[in-house]
């Protein structure tokens, strides 16, 4: 059984503690609302260029002029999974979410015989696949002396890909994030960017309009589909920030009420052995003075 000391220094500790998580807390609620007003900003951008490629595709169907970006090399061999999770940790299981549902994904494609690569942006993710997908991890990208995400963090990492499907690299790339829902509630979401599938709400919604393009279709897609590619990546991205944040306040709000239980139930067992302690020693000097 601890001392009273050690459990009077157990509860300053704990007391300690709780005072981080609280001002954790704090900071994170005031980031979560600029992080949630980028990523709620940026999603009528993504679905609308999403919808133009959509229209643009449909004008260029199967031609030969459409760009390698939107065809693909017409295999599906090789598989880039690219998986963006935050750079610290201590905010629940965001990270994991993400990790072990991009996991799942390589596995299904490695017992189907495809080759798998993985492209990890952040250190948590890497951290986190590096056990098992080790020898599969070919690119890596760290912000984590970004402070605040901008477009052209994501515009490096499209250009990278982008680099890598000329060389051949691969043949299918898939962007792995979390969607931001609420506070509780982010939602690890698969998106394929190459070769650029056209969303189907959007190629489904009504009547299309005839148009005219100038310069043709394919030279249009030629420049829009790589901007799409560093769109896509930058909503994640934002997505990503905005969920990290509600994960973490959540989590140190559980960690902060975690910790004042523990402190009760310290404190319960301080004031119990301290009575014990004192009763003990008025039985003592009781019997002395009876002996006596």
């Amino acid at each position: 059984m601890p001392s009273l000391k050690d459990l009077k220094n157990r509860i300053a500790s704990v007391k300690a503690t709780q005072k981080i998580t609280k001002a954790m807390k704090m900071v994170a609620a005031a980031k979560l609302r600029r992080a949630q007003e980028a990523a709620e900003a940026a999603r009528p951008y993504s679905q609308r260029m999403g919808a133009v490629l959509a229209n643009i595709a449909q004008a260029v169907g199967s031609d030969d002029s459409a760009p390698r970006l939107m065809t693909g090399t017409g295999q599906d061999n090789v598989h880039l999974l690219i998986v963006c999770t935050a750079e610290r940790g201590l905010c629940g299981g965001f990270n994991s979410q993400i990790a072990r549902f991009a996991r799942d994904h390589a596995r299904k494609l490695l017992a189907a015989g495809k080759t798998v690569k993985i492209f990890c942006v952040g250190k948590k993710g890497y951290d986190s696949l590096r056990r098992e997908f080790g020898a599969n991890i070919v690119e890596r990208t760290d912000l984590r002396e970004v402070k605040r995400v901008g477009f052209e963090n994501a515009d490096a990492i499209g250009r990278k890909v982008i680099s890598m499907f000329n060389k051949g690299e691969f043949d299918v790339a898939t962007l792995f994030y979390s969607e931001f829902k609420s506070v509780i509630s982010q939602v690890p979401t698969a998106q394929q960017l190459i070769p650029a599938a056209a969303p189907a709400a959007a190629a489904a919604a009504g009547p299309a309009a005839v148009y005219e393009y100038e310069p043709d279709a394919g030279a249009i897609l030629e420049d829009l589909i790589p901007r799409n590619i560093s769109v896509q990546i930058f909503r994640a991205l934002l997505e990503n920030v905005a969920g990290e944040m509600g994960a973490k306040m959540s989590a140190m709000d559980n960690a902060t009420r975690n910790a004042g239980e523990m402190i009760n139930k310290l404190t319960l067992s301080y004031n119990r052995q301290r009575q014990a302690q004192i009763t003990k020693e008025l039985i003592e000097i009781i019997s002395g003075a009876e002996a006596l």
